[in-house]
């Protein structure tokens, strides 16, 4: 019984943990944002993510494709 209140646990864990965005990712750019040419692989999810620039060039990171 308490094996599988752990594995409860942990996949609920897991779960929420997936489907948090990492700090400065966002789903879609804000149109004010600037596009930049710096793309790059996420190496802990496998998604091609393109950097953007707001007003003050604080960096967001936006999926591609999206």
């Amino acid at each position: 019984m308490f094996a599988l209140v752990v594995l409860a646990i942990l996949a609920v864990f897991a779960i929420v943990n997936l489907s948090t965005r990492r700090h400065g990712e966002t789903a879609r750019p804000d149109p004010t944002w600037r596009s930049t040419d710096e793309v790059f692989k996420d190496p802990s999810t496998g998604r091609t993510m393109r950097v953007w620039l707001d007003a003050k060039d604080e960096r967001h990171y936006v999926p591609e494709g999206r």
